[in-house]
This record gives C-alpha cells, sequence and structure tokens, in this order.
C-alpha cells in the first residue's frame, strides 16, 4: 500500500488562551505536533507527510519540529487556507500523484494508536473511506432555537468522530472539489464523502484520543503519555 498523511495544524485555537498555536504547547517536554508526526513517521505504508500550517508559522514549524526531532520520512509543509476543509484541500492536493490512499489527521489530536491507524488504512483500502470514533457515553438531546428539547436520539446508534479519517485519493480529491464547486463547508471530511454518495466504515478507536482544545486537555493529555 502506497498511502500519504496530511496533517492539519493551521488552526489558531482561540480558546486556549494562548498567543502561540496549540500544536506547539509541550506536552511531557514536547510540541503537540510531534506526537502524531511520530506516528506516522513508524508506519511503513505511510510513503509521506504532509504538514498544513499557516503561512506565518511555516518557518517556526520547520525549525521547532521538524528539524528538531528526527522524522526518516520526507515531511513537506504546505500552507493552509482560511477554513479547515481549505487547509485540507491544500494538503491533499500536495501529496504525491502515485499514492493510494490520504490518511487525515488533525494535529491537535496527539495520542493515536498505531494499530487503529493501520487499521483504518485497511478499511480504506477495502472501502475506499474509514473513519475512527467512539461510541457516545451520554445521552444525546437535540433542542431547537429556543434550547427546548426536540428529540432523543437512540444513543446505540451515535458515534463521536475523531480522527484520521482515511480516503482512496481520488475519491477525497473528488469530494473536495465537489464542495468547492457548490460553496459547501464541512466539519470534516467524511461529510464530503457522504454527500457524493459514498459510505464511510466506522472503526473504532480510543477515547484517549483527545483533541487539545482547552487548557485542561493538555494536564489529561500529559497524564495519558505518562501511563
Amino acid at each position: 500500500m502506497n498511502a500519504s498523511a496530511v496533517v492539519v495544524a493551521a488552526g489558531r485555537g482561540i480558546r486556549m488562551g494562548q498567543t502561540v498555536n496549540k500544536v506547539y504547547l509541550p506536552i511531557a517536554g514536547k510540541p503537540v505536533l510531534y506526537y502524531s508526526l511520530k506516528v506516522f513517521n513508524e508506519i511503513e505504508w505511510i510513503k509521506e507527510i504532509v504538514v498544513v500550517v499557516s503561512k506565518e508559522e511555516m518557518e517556526y514549524c520547520q525549525e521547532n519540529v521538524i528539524k528538531k526531532y528526527y522524522f526518516q520520512k520526507a515531511i513537506k509543509l504546505v500552507e493552509g487556507g482560511d477554513e479547515r476543509q481549505y487547509s485540507v484541500y491544500n494538503g491533499i492536493m500536495n501529496t504525491g500523484e502515485d499514492c493510494e490512499i490520504i490518511s487525515i489527521h488533525d494535529g491537535a489530536r496527539p495520542l493515536i494508536d498505531k494499530k487503529i491507524v493501520l487499521k483504518l488504512l485497511k478499511e480504506a483500502y477495502l472501502h475506499k473511506a474509514a473513519a475512527v470514533g467512539v461510541p457516545v457515553k451520554d445521552t444525546i438531546k437535540v433542542v431547537d432555537e429556543k434550547n427546548f428539547i426536540t428529540d432523543t436520539p437512540d444513543r446505540k446508534y451515535l458515534w463521536a468522530i475523531q480522527t484520521p479519517q482515511v480516503f482512496e485519493r481520488d475519491l477525497i480529491i473528488k469530494a473536495h472539489k465537489r464542495a468547492i464547486e457548490e460553496g459547501f463547508l464541512g466539519t470534516d471530511d467524511t461529510v464530503l464523502v457522504e454527500r457524493i454518495g459514498y459510505k464511510v466504515k466506522m472503526v473504532e478507536g480510543d477515547y484517549r484520543n483527545i483533541k487539545i482544545t482547552t487548557p485542561e486537555d493538555l494536564i489529561v493529555a500529559e497524564a495519558f503519555l505518562k501511563k
């Protein structure tokens, strides 16, 4: 299998209350972004890694992450867009044309598991699209514009989506181009594939695969890493 990883690290993370991008904040002495790059670097099927960063942070990322830590695989830095979806598009369009499968991951999720990524790659190879997620633990309520409950979906059908999300290269490029043509902005990449008629295989992941969003998340992630 010839696969590429696109790691999105162009977000600002306003809720962190920091001036620096959250992917460069330290966990156990290393930046958040380091941990996901390390996992992709160790997977044989991943032939290249594309990291999408803001224009202002390209030099910082190169000096403080890419050069500072030893990664055997080629890592290409690509400029991000105004929205995550546009950043992902820039990333996937900069993968090699000989790539069969693309794994799209949020750089703010440092606790990805190598075994789960390998399973995702296999499922995407078989089904064209696969994503990792976990069954929701809480009862979910649907509310109206005045915050009155209107529905209670059956929890056994509800999953919280995570990343990586993995796709056949031609499929995810087609889905993104269709979204651009139609002016559609999705919350993740699976919805772009769904809307052009393809099913996405869900792979059960790990509740520890949290996204660093608030300062408390750094403490939780460090605790998981020390385990």
